[in-house]
């Protein structure tokens, strides 16, 4: 029996279907590995990123990243009572949008911790303005008014507090994103010095992280998470527009956009930086010169309420103490 009798037909068909066979098990295999590998990288990325944060946090608010206070907006803990009320009752579907989240980020509460404890407050606060308004309209000082009329009041402040949860995100919202857009220039002239002294981009975001945080905290945490975003994301454009989606500000995404389109098209980084540098100049002095003109007629209302009247008496007083004077020196004298 030699080596021709064997490669038969069957035996042909039968290698072919095994290495087929093979190949289905090894590309199947390799994409469920790959998935795999895919998750665990962005765990880590996830793992990595909220490390530097609270590095970062505690090294702006002087503590260690375990004291606590590093984690003051990323990594709240929800406690339990929190978590059962907003799971037994389903508050996700009562106060949760599509929204709700990118709100939340807004203004730097980020995980599943601020959003279970926002939904909670959402839920708690109107009942707890209730109570408190009831006890004191009935209870503490009632007034004499009918049981039914406090009653309504206590409604009435019940509906108000709804809204009150809200009302603080959105003033915190308000308050991070003027912190950001005051820092903001200046972070891009020392963006531009890095830049063009042969930083990559990471380095140079890390360095002015560093630099800007005492001038915005706010600023200085987003772009240490756009630093660990750059480093272990595959497509750098995601952090870039992470970033603008974060803050919330155009002159934010503005510049976010030149620096995608200069990574995609390779331009000069640098150019696209000095170019929105000098526009976010422009437009701090241009806001300034906007609240300058704005002052005389924000002025007028106290000069005519405070000032005139001052003004009128100071001139008129002489010249009526010579007038009364004069009369009585004459109404003496006739006497």
């Amino acid at each position: 029996m030699n080596i021709a009798d064997l490669v038969t037909r069957d035996f042909l068909i039968a290698v072919l279907a095994a290495v087929s066979a093979a190949a289905a098990v090894f590309t199947f295999g390799t994409s469920l590995l790959g998935r795999q590998e895919i998750k665990q990288r962005i765990r880590r990325v996830a793992v990595e990123r909220d490390r530097l944060r609270a590095e970062e946090m505690a090294r702006l608010r002087g503590g260690t990243p375990g004291d606590g206070r590093a984690s003051i907006r990323g990594g709240r803990e929800t406690k339990s009572y929190m978590k059962k009320v907003v799971e037994r009752l389903d508050l996700k579907k009562a106060f949760q949008d599509d929204t709700t989240t990118d709100k939340l980020a807004l203004a730097g509460y980020r995980g599943q911790g601020h959003l279970t404890a926002y939904l909670f407050q959402r839920f708690a606060t109107p009942i707890a303005v209730f109570l408190l308004a009831a006890l004191y309209l009935l209870v503490l000082a009632p007034g004499g008014r009918p049981i039914y009329l406090n009653l309504t009041y206590a409604v009435g402040g019940s509906l108000l507090g709804a809204y009150l949860p809200v009302l603080l995100l959105s003033n915190t919202t308000q308050k991070r994103q003027a912190s950001i857009r005051r820092a903001w220039p200046d972070c891009l002239d020392l963006l531009l010095l890095c830049v063009e002294a042969g930083m990559s981009m990471e380095h140079a975001m890390k360095r002015v992280a560093k630099e800007i945080g005492g001038q915005s905290a706010e600023l200085a945490e987003e772009l240490t998470l756009t630093t660990a975003e750059l480093s272990f994301l595959e497509d750098r454009t995601r952090a870039y527009d992470n970033l603008g989606r974060r803050t919330g500000l155009d002159g934010v995404r503005a510049v976010m956009t030149a620096l995608i389109q200069a990574d995609r098209y390779g331009t000069s980084v640098a150019q696209a930086l000095r170019v929105m540098a000098e526009e976010g100049r422009e437009a701090r002095m241009l806001e300034a010169e906007k609240k300058a003109a704005a002052l005389p007629p924000k002025l007028t209302v106290p000069l005519i309420l405070f000032f005139l009247p001052v003004l009128f008496i100071v001139i008129l007083s002489p010249a009526m103490i010579k007038v009364f004077s004069s009369s009585v020196a004459t109404a003496m004298g006739g006497s």
